[in-house]
Formats: structure tokens, sequence, C-alpha cells
């Protein structure tokens, strides 16, 4: 049996507001599992935990959506991860250790995003209430009954509702000119595929037809998904590792023949050689390179020859086997540990210790491609300079071969200041718009080497709000393409696997802001445009740095809890915030980076108030879709206004009186809000490699959260009162 990660493995955090454990497991899991399973893992009947469920005020019967166990586990894994040890999650998920530890190590950072360490969570199981624990219980249902009235009726947009109505989610009216004909490649990632192994499982089809379809509307020519080498051809000294690649391959090479019918191109994004478990190279000590106990891991040394051999022919026979993949795009650097230089750990390994970056970095990309290109000379083999460095970048772009295409990220570079504060953008922005003077110097130098161009941007999101399908800036994005243009760049990506949503700024391709806004009718249009103007003047406001889009609450928004005593959690990368403000707000002091978003929410009202008025108008056209932009920009102020209210409320944490007492109650109609907007809309919360952020039940939990805290307050404040007098 495979060793699952554990990590530091400290105690799990208590969710008081609950009286019980189990009943915290099945709120938080209620409608995403069938009941059986939760009884079984909870030792109970089913009826029992119907029951449980029901006296909590939870719909009965559930309305049990299948499509979590296929398309949300992340999120299942995530909201259990302080609730169950493994051997309950595992049964929970129903799945084979195997799978979880394929899960954690290659479904984008999953391992990491969940902090790198395990909670010492004890098993849980289901038990008759004590009387107290009944009574808490009894305000439990009240409380939901309150706040959520009509939840036990109307259910509204089912979760994953969207991935039936692409065609008419992306649609819009008959696209227009092409406005950046200069781009020959947009690349995108689909807005709905599961990261981690998706071409063992065809049902889960990545990239359905309907999504192809929309994506070609919008001109986007090219998408891609990732690869994982030995997951799609064998290698005979670990075949434990490619179980499964016969069906894989079998899945590429029909995805790839029908993307083609819509003019599209399916490449493959490889981050190789792909590490393995330490153990696996107690066989072979001659391949490994540098070690990362953490996360039990070794990489492969590409300084040994059978290395260079497997990444060259498996490239060779991967494209001889698909041969209609269009192209790949590589990172060696900063992702996953691949070659010894890529995550800094170089002077563990005695021969790559003794070579330069840019040499074992070019190397890796020269042995890819000339597999790649002797089987399809004709495949577009793109390299990202992601995370190379300053002082070699240029000496690693001068190694490349000849037939390559260099990619760098658009705004990396770009200097920017938020309340008074100054830095530069690390990762990719949307608020601040490039390209930088980095990138534009490393485009020209590949240009003098003959090479094609492509800007790595973002067109709809980012992880400054990547729970919506789109953030509504139109005119940020418009200056960034534009920009783009006049550097002569020969192609985008257009996003990470955030952002891949067939609409919303993506229809700049065909249309300028002005033109989208006009959609609206002609009295509307003015309000539209305005708003577009004030939205994207908010947003370029917020205080951008890399740790604040990894760790600050905005992409969990309000469902992210509220602790009274600190949990001494660190925040994880885009996975968890807790109550970790130092590494919420990076560089930025405690007060500049309240302020900063404080601001950004005012702007932002702004921009909301002249997109309500334009609905109100007489003669507003498309009111279905202004009824949709209305609650996507209701949900970002939701996400943003939450970082304000819980940096705050961490500060004034343990102080009772109206001001902490107002932070709650405003937590809480944020949570009614976004609760709201999210059961009609079931893109909201949504990311392809995070899947939920949060559920509607977990809304509903942060609304008990408050409740709780509340009545904690409400006792603090009138024992201090009693004290006074």
């Amino acid at each position: 049996m495979v060793d699952l990660p554990v990590g530091a493995n400290p105690p799990p955090l208590e969710f008081a507001h609950f009286p019980t454990k189990h009943q915290a497991v099945i709120w938080r899991n209620w409608e995403m599992t069938p009941v059986k399973r939760l009884a079984d893992v909870l030792m109970a009947t089913e009826t029992e935990i119907t029951v449980a469920a029901g006296e909590m005020g939870l719909r009965v019967p559930p309305e049990v959506e299948k499509k979590w166990l296929e398309r949300g586990y992340i999120t299942i894994i995530r909201s259990n991860w302080h609730l169950l040890p493994y051997e309950q999650l595992l049964q929970l998920l129903g799945w084979t250790p195997e799978r979880l530890a394929y899960t954690l190590r290659e479904d984008d950072f999953l391992w990491h995003k969940l902090g790198s360490l395990k909670p010492a969570a004890p098993a849980v199981y289901y038990r008759p209430l004590t009387g107290g624990e009944a009574a808490r219980t009894r305000e439990i249902k009240a409380t939901i009954k309150k706040h959520f009235p009509s939840v036990p009726e109307n259910s509204g947009e089912k979760p994953f509702a969207f991935l039936a109505e692409f065609h008419k989610r992306g649609g819009g009216q008959k696209p227009g000119r092409d406005r950046y004909d200069n781009f020959d490649l947009r690349l995108a990632y689909s807005y709905a595929a599961v990261y981690g192994d998706p071409l063992l499982e065809p049902a889960l089809d990545p990239y359905p037809d309907d999504l192809l379809a929309c994506y070609r509307r919008y001109g986007i020519n090219g998408v891609w998904l990732q690869g994982i080498l030995y997951s799609l051809i064998p290698w005979k000294i670990a075949p434990e590792f490619s179980a499964g690649w016969e069906k894989r391959l079998a899945s590429l090479r029909k995805l790839t023949e029908r993307a083609a019918r819509y003019g599209i191109g399916i490449y493959l994004y490889l981050n190789e050689p792909r590490p393995l478990p330490i153990k696996f190279f107690k066989h072979h000590p001659e391949l490994k390179g540098a070690e990362y106990p953490r996360s039990g891991l070794a990489n492969f040394c590409t300084s040994r020859k059978p290395v260079l051999e497997f990444l060259e022919k498996s490239s060779a026979r991967l494209f001889t086997e698909a041969p209609a993949l269009a192209g790949v795009f590589t990172i060696t650097m900063s992702e996953n540990p691949t070659n010894c230089h890529s995550k800094g750990q170089v002077r563990q390994c005695p021969r790559c210790s003794k070579r330069p970056a840019p040499e074992v970095i070019a190397e890796v990309n020269r042995v890819i491609e000339r597999g790649i290109h002797r089987a399809n000379p004709s495949a577009r083999v793109i390299v990202w300079d992601w995370a190379w460095r300053t002082e070699w970048e240029h000496a690693a772009l001068d190694l490349l071969p000849n037939n390559v295409e260099l990619m760098c990220t658009s705004e990396w570079g770009t200097p920017i200041s938020a309340g008074g504060i100054r830095s530069s953008v690390k990762d990719y922005s949307i608020s601040q718009v490039g390209p930088s003077a980095r990138a534009k110097a490393m485009w020209a130098h590949a240009r003098r080497r003959g090479l094609k161009t492509i800007a790595k941007i973002q067109i709809n999101n980012s992880w400054e709000c990547s729970a919506v399908p789109f953030v509504p800036v139109p005119d940020l994005v418009e200056k960034h393409l534009r920009n783009l243009k006049k550097c002569g760049v020969n192609g985008v990506m257009t996003n990470w696997t955030l952002g891949g949503y067939p609409g919303g700024n993506m229809e700049l391709f065909r249309r300028t802001p002005g033109q989208i806004a006009e959609n609206f009718g002609p009295r509307a249009a003015a309000y539209v445009r305005k708003g577009q103007k004030l939205l994207s003047r908010a947003f370029a406001e917020f205080p951008f740095h890399v740790a604040v889009l990894y760790c600050a609450p905005q992409n969990m928004g309000p469902a992210n809890l509220l602790h009274a005593k600190p949990t001494r959690y660190k925040a994880t990368m885009v996975g968890i915030p807790y109550d970790d403000v130092t590494s919420w707000r990076a560089i930025y002091p405690r007060a500049i980076f309240e302020k900063q978003f404080e601001k950004l929410c005012v702007g932002w009202e702004k921009g909301f108030r002249r997109l309500r008025k334009a609905l109100t108008l007489p003669g507003a056209r498309r009111k279905q879709e202004l009824e949709e932009l209305l609650r996507i920009t209701t949900a970002v102020y939701c996400h943003f206004r939450t970082v304000c209210l819980q940096t705050a409320f961490v500060r004034l944490r343990g102080r009772a009186g109206r001001k902490i007492s107002a932070i709650i109650a405003e937590e809480m109609e944020l949570a009614k809000t976004l609760h709201g907007v999210m059961t009609a809309d079931s893109r909201i919360g949504f990311e392809a490699s995070n899947h939920y952020y949060y559920t509607a039940n977990s809304l509903m939990e942060k609304v008990l959260n408050c409740a709780y805290l509340q009545e904690a307050y409400a006792r603090k404040n009138k024992k201090q009162e009693n004290e006074r007098q």
C-alpha cells in the first residue's frame, strides 16, 4: 500500500459552531455524497444520518449531486481535511490510497494547497446527542430558518449546471471582425476540466463539443491540458506509474481529432521529468536528483543519459501515437520538482551542481523538441520562461534550439505602487497592465534569433479573484491587448487553469468595450460603459503581491471562517487562508493592506451602481445578461469586502465592543448575499483546478459561525458592562 503524505501532522481545527464533530461531517458533505456512504463512514444508519441532517435544518430528503465525486472531489477533500483521518476520507471518496496519493501529487499542487500537512484528525463516529447538544442543534435549525427561509424548497441552480449551458452562457451575438488578427495563436485552458487525470475518464471530457464551439466563436484556436509523460508513455524502469497509459493515449488521440473539426489544436503542458516518491529511487539511485522530504518526492537527474533518452523518445512516441497533437508548452523552473535546478536544490546533486542552470534548462527543452519534431516537424514547441532568473534568462534563451517559440508572462516585472508601497509583478495579473520591460526585452532577443514570441496573459480573471467566470474590467484587458499588438507578439495564451470561461472579457477579441456596452441598448450603454470604466479603475487599486494572490481570502471569499482565537495555521497557496493576516498582507503594512481593499471596494460599489441603473432604464436590452453581469459584480464585491472585514476582525479579535460586532454582522450579510448569488449562478465559486472554493452549505455554515461568535461577544460585552458597574 502507498504511503500517504502527512507532513507536520498538527492538531486539527475545532469548529465550535457545531455541537459535535459528526454534525460537522454531515453538514459539509450533505448533498455531495450519498447518504449511505456518509452513514458507513460515521458508522450509523441512513435513518440516523438523515434525521441528524433534518435536525440542523438541512434539506431532507437530500438532492444528492453525483458530479461532486466526479468533478468536485477537491472541494470534498478540502472540506474534510480537518475533520476526517485518511482512512475515513478514502471511504468517503470511494478511492484507493494510490488514487489519493496521485491526486495529492499531480492535481495542480493539491498537497501544497492543503498546506503540505495533514491535520491529525481522529476518527469521527455518530452518537446520540446530549441534552445540551440537542438544545444547541435546535438553535442551529432556527438560525438557518431565519436567514435562509427558502432553502428547503428552492435550491436554485444546481452545482455544475453550467456544464450543460456553454452554448447559452458563451453565446452572445454573431462575432464581429477579428480585432487582433496578428495573433496566430490564442491558447486557452478549459473552464471546467478536471485537472489531474481527465484522459483516464473520457466521460469527464475536458473539452465537450459545446465548449469547443464557444471557444471557436471567440477566436480561440488552441486549447491545452496537462500531460505527464510517464502516464501517457510507459517507462520500462517505472511501469507501475504508467497504469492506464493506453486508455489515456486513446482518449488524447480522439480529443485531438475532434477538436480539429472546430479548427482548434490540442496542446500539452509538459513539466518534465516528473518527480516520483523517494523510495522509488532506492532501486535506481543513479537516476536520483534532489530530494524534497516534505512531499516525500525526489526528481530525476537530467544530467543522466537514461533520463534524457526517456524524455526524447517519449516525446517522439507521443506525437507519433497522436499525430493530430498541435504542440506543447514547457515549464522548466519553479513548478513541480523536475530538473535539479528547478526548485533551487541543485546543491544536493553532485552532477547538476557543477553545471550552470541555463545549460540544464536548455538541454531539457532541446531533447523534448528533438523528439517532437522527429515525429511531427510542424508541431509547435513553446518554451515558457516561467521563473527563469534575471541573471541568466538571456543566456538560456541563446541555448534554445532554433525551431521553438518563446513565451513570456507579459506583466512579470511591471513596477507597481499601492498605498505608497513599491514593488513589481511576479506571477500574473489583470489589475497591473503589461507588458513589462523584461518581457519586451526577452521577446526582442527571441526575434533577433528568429524565434516566434507568445505572451502569457489572463483575459477573464486571475488569482486576484478567481471564483467568478470573469472580472468585468474590460478596459484593463483592452489596454493590455493593445499594448501586445504594438509589441508584435505572434500569439497569446489567454489563461492558466483559471479564466477559461468562453465569454466575458474574451469578447474583446471581437468587440471594443464600447461595442460590448452597446449590446444593452442605446440608453443603457452609457451607464454600462461608465460602470466598466469605474470597475476597471477600482480594480487597479488591488494591493498586488504574489503572496497576496496566493494567501489572502479574496479567492475563498466570505466562506473563510472567523476564528475566535488564533489558529496558528499558515495560509496555503490558493487553498485555505485561515486567519494568517501576516501572510495575507505580504509586503504591505496591515493598515495599508486593509485600506487598499477598502479603497477598491468603494470604487467597485460606484461601478456596480452604474450597472444597476442601466438595468432599470426603459428600452434596456438583453436584461438577462445584464442581470448576470450584476451577479458577477456582486460576487466580486463580496470577495474583496471580506478581505477588509477579516483583516479588521483579526486585528480586533479578543476585544469586545461595537466595532467587532459590526464586522461579524457584515460578514454574515456577505455570506448570505454570496449564497443567493451562487445558488442563482452555478459558475460562482468555481475554478477548474480548485473545483468549488465553497458550497451553498459552507456559506450557510459561515452564518452559523458568525451567529456563534455574535453570542460569544454579546456575553463578553455583558460581562464587561457588569464589571464596569
